[in-house]
This record gives C-alpha cells, structure tokens and sequence, in this order.
C-alpha cells in the first residue's frame, strides 16, 4: 500500500517532467538523425565549419571563466557573510538577492549604460584622466563575462550560504586544536564540506552561462555570437530547423558531460558529497 501511495504521489511530478522536458528534448534530437545525406550529417555539417566551431568554442570559454569567477567571488562572499551574526547576515543575504528581482533583459541592459563609449565607467576613466579617449568595451567577450559574472553570482552566493552556515564549528576549532593551519583546515575540512554546493552552484551558473542568449545578444553582438544567439538565428532568422536541433543536441549534451565531470570531481574531495 505504501509503495501504490508513493507512486500515486510522484507520478504527476514524474509525467509533468517526461512530457515537458524529455519527450521535447528528444524529438529534437531525433530531428538531427532523419537527415536523407546520413544520420550523421548535421553534426559533419557543424563540425567542418570553422565559424561554428569558433561559436562553440567562444561558447564554452565564456561560460566556463563565469563559472570559475563565479565560484570564486560567490565562495568568499558566502563565507563571510556565513560568519556574520543573525542580523547583519539577513541585510547581506537580502542585498545579493536584490539584483534577482530585475530581469535579465533589465541588468543586461544596464551594462549597455556601463560600457558604453559615453558610459559611465568610460567617464569616469575619462574625467581621472586615466585614458584620453573611450575605450571600446561592448561587444567583446570581457563584457559578455562580466555581465554573465553579475548575472549568476547571486546565485552562486544562495547555493553556498547554506552550505557553508551547515558546517560545523567545533569541527573548524577541532582542527585548529590539533595543530592545522587556517590554509590547511580550508583544504582539508571546509572545502570538502562545501562541495555539495560548489557542485551545485557551479552547475548551475554554467549551464545559465552556456545557454544564455539575451546577455550575449545585447553585449557580444555579431561579433562575439554564442551558441544560444547562434541557436536562434538558424531557427528563427534562417529557418534551418535542423541545424537549429543540431546545435540544441550539441549543447545538451555537452552540459551533461560538464555536469558528470563535476559529479567526478565532488567524488574525489568528497565520496560523501554525491
């Protein structure tokens, strides 16, 4: 009765993901395999071509510097705010998600009014006389990461908070006792108890990263197009259905080899963490 009571329970959640998710996912990759010149064809089409290639290396670089900066600053950011007492950290915790309650399309924009040639940081350089003439900081792939890095550290910051607020202390303090040095106890206690939400913050700024498409429209442009821009371009400027599924398959499954590399990792620190 108990195992017809569970099932009864997870079967709506279980149909809504089949149906929603991967009967699409599927047909479109499926898609990509009907081609008359062969199954393989769209993916030789995608791979012989130096400018997609590019693309997808462009693609890949971007989305992992963001993840890396990401973890980076959204790590630092966490454990401090971790260490606070209960009210300062409610302020700081209120304070990084504030930027979540703006629209992607809204914040990508504001580093249009940044970047710009007579934008602000271009004035401010300017007016110090640091530079004598504005530098051209839109549509190169700095400014696409940077905008990425703005994008997702908060949530990179949420992801580890907890984690790191679960972490006990009389461990941190058991191992100062015995003799390990701060860099020590970082390396072997916290970051290996932290792993969880490294994994998961990282998994989710990259696949945000690597999918995005309005961030690397308003601030790459042409010149610095990635695989989400490219994606819809083919699907709904050329209407190349097919090459559109053809870079949709390769971005899913490029996003679960990176997901699985990282479940590796989180292995190795931690066989407790997965």
């Amino acid at each position: 009765m108990k195992h017809f009571a569970r099932w009864g329970l997870t079967m709506p959640a279980t149909i809504a993901v089949v149906v929603l998710l991967i009967v699409p996912v599927a047909i479109t990759i499926a898609a990509t395999f009907a081609e008359p010149k062969g199954m393989f064809a769209p993916y030789v089409t995608f791979f012989s071509s130096g400018f997609r290639r590019a693309v997808l290396y462009r693609t890949l670089e971007v989305a992992l510097v963001t993840t890396a900066i990401s973890l980076t600053v959204g790590f630092i950011t966490a454990y401090v705010i971790a260490q606070m007492p209960g009210r300062a950290k409610s302020i700081m915790i209120i304070a990084a998600v504030f930027p979540l309650l703006t629209g992607v399309v809204v914040r990508s924009f504001a580093w249009l009014i940044i970047l710009g040639k007579n934008g602000i940081l271009n004035a401010m350089l300017i007016s110090t006389g640091i530079i004598g003439e504005p530098l051209s900081m839109l549509y190169t792939e700095g400014s696409v990461i940077v905008a990425m890095v703005y994008l997702f550290v908060p949530l990179m910051i949420l992801t580890l908070v907890g984690v790191l607020e679960g972490i006990p202390r009389d461990l941190i303090d058991a191992s100062a006792s015995l003799g390990a040095r701060p860099l020590m106890t970082f390396f072997q206690v916290i970051l290996p108890l932290a792993t969880p939400g490294l994994i998961v913050g990282a998994v989710l700024v990259f696949t945000g990263s690597f999918t995005s498409y309005a961030t690397p429209q308003l601030l790459g442009g042409e010149k610095q197009m990635m695989m989400g821009t490219f994606l819809y371009q083919r699907a709904m400027v050329t209407f190349d259905w097919v090459g559109a599924s053809t870079i949709a398959a390769i971005m899913v499954v490029l996003t679960l080899g990176v997901v699985l590399i990282m479940s590796r990792i989180a292995r190795r620190l931690n066989p407790m963490a997965v």
